[in-house]
């Protein structure tokens, strides 16, 4: 009988987890999504927030390519238009602790684009690289036992259908049914844990205007430390010519659909930079609001008992705030896991291959889960989870950082490095960054972005709010 593994989700969680399948040498790679796939980079209903900002971050980029040997994603992404912003010369950032310099050194950057480009660039990249199959299905449940899974149960008109198979990967996302597949197994008892800041997400794509095509990503971001809602924005340079403007506002400080308000709303943030940009630019669609936005953890790996055969990644594990930009990466540290695994282990059927990987899964979403919810518990209104003693310690020194990393590069760079995952949180406490903490900013705080001479001329051309 030949191998046969099936991919539940084709997301990037799981297109990779396919890609890792088939180079692993699996006979047989089948993936299942609700979704009619699109032949571009067009939206589909199965990524809620697929028209909102996403950034791809250093870690992510690095563990993809590692997934996907031999195809340049890199190359593939900026070729469709994509854009490589770095984090110390090409942002514009302004922090709680005030305004980011920007420093003419090396660092880690992040590819921006429309989650709609960056899914079919990885999905055509899977496509050439392994002999990976595609079915539109809406799988219900799991076969087998609680001790091996062995496939999937498909909805089908005439009844209900089971699809055979040595391994059943769910990236479906965070519309995933496994609590309810597991108990089916008689597998019950999943912990699990939500912390909602109530996040609402509004975004609008506009036309880049002339002349401001170089004009850097700029975000002004959410101030968790003055017990109001979070309410921040992001100018981000995608493909096409255009920008995609993203709102993100917590309970209380929620942004609206309308266009009006939503230009009134990036106005009324603590520097109205977004706004003076948008006022000039043309826009290309309506304003889409997401309310999908939780921070969900679903501890599968501390279930007592686990099936062989059964492997779980991307946000069908852990879900995060969409603000932190984290989750594309964490989907793809959890496929290198699974690749890792199976390398190990030779064989789809070796004896404890699947909890492995939902060990090492779980582990590689834990730095961006503390991330996430450390923050989130600050703002008034959170469903789920209140700062502990311990949350504030390290929000305090992680805000004594911020506020140093306004004008010392040692600062920024650290906070670079783990935000964009390319090292885990622990850097934070490398002797060199606590120093650059404790010794604070030697340069006196910015109230101004740090624009260039030209950057200033585009701003005061676009701007039509008299701000």
């Amino acid at each position: 009988m030949s191998r046969r593994a099936v991919v539940v989700g084709a997301g990037l969680a799981g297109m990779l987890a396919a890609a890792v399948l088939s180079t692993a040498g699996v006979d047989e790679v089948i993936v299942l999504d609700r979704d009619e796939l699109p032949d571009g980079p067009e939206h589909r209903k199965g990524l809620p927030q697929g028209r909102h900002a996403h950034l791809l971050m250093t870690g992510g980029l690095n563990a993809m390519e590692e997934l996907l040997p031999g195809v340049g994603l890199r190359r593939r992404l900026l070729a469709a238009g994509a854009h490589e912003v770095s984090l110390s010369s090409g942002m514009l950032a302004r922090t709680p602790e005030g305004w980011l310099r920007r420093w003419r050194r090396e660092g880690p950057s992040m590819v921006t684009c429309s989650r709609a480009l960056l899914d079919w660039v990885v999905r055509s990249a899977v496509r050439d690289m392994a002999p990976v199959r595609f079915r539109r299905a809406a799988v219900v449940g799991l076969t087998g036992s609680a001790e091996r899974v062995r496939g999937v149960r498909i909805a089908a008109p005439g009844g209900d259908t089971d699809l055979a198979a040595d391994l059943v990967v769910d990236a479906s996302g965070r519309g995933t049914r496994v609590v309810s597949w597991l108990d089916g197994l008689g597998l019950s008892g999943v912990r699990e844990r939500a912390v909602d800041s109530g996040l609402v997400n509004a975004s609008r794509v506009y036309r880049v205007p002339e002349g401001a095509e170089r004009f850097p990503l700029t975000i002004v971001q959410a101030n968790p430390y003055v017990s109001r809602p979070a309410r921040s924005a992001m100018v981000m340079p995608i493909e096409g010519g255009r920008w995609l403007v993203s709102c993100g506002g917590s309970r209380g400080g929620e942004p609206p659909a309308d266009p009006e308000g939503f230009l009134r709303y990036t106005l009324a943030l603590p520097d109205p930079i977004v706004g003076r940009l948008i006022s000039g630019a043309e826009p290309l669609t309506d304003v889409h609001l997401s309310r999908s936005t939780s921070n969900v953890r679903r501890y599968l790996e501390k279930l007592p008992r686990w099936p062989e055969g059964f492997v779980v990644l991307g946000d069908a594990l852990a879900t995060f705030n969409p603000a932190y930009g984290h989750g594309m990466s964490v989907a793809a540290f959890g496929a290198r896991v699974l690749g890792r695994e199976l390398d190990r282990a030779g064989s789809l059927g070796a004896p404890g291959l699947a909890r492995r990987v939902l060990r090492g899964a779980a582990r590689s979403a834990d730095g961006a889960w503390s991330m996430a919810v450390s923050q989130d518990v600050l703002y008034p209104g959170v469903r789920g989870g209140r700062p502990t003693p311990g949350d504030r310690v390290l929000t305090a020194y992680t805000r004594r950082m911020m506020k140093a990393a306004t004008g010392s590069y040692a600062a920024a760079a650290a906070i670079w490095d783990v935000t964009s995952l390319r090292t885990p949180p622990t850097r934070m406490f490398h002797p060199g960054a606590v120093l650059a903490a404790l010794a604070g900013s030697p340069l006196p705080p910015s109230t101004e972005p740090p624009l260039t001479p030209g950057e200033r001329a585009v701003l005061r051309g676009l701007d039509r709010t008299g701000v």
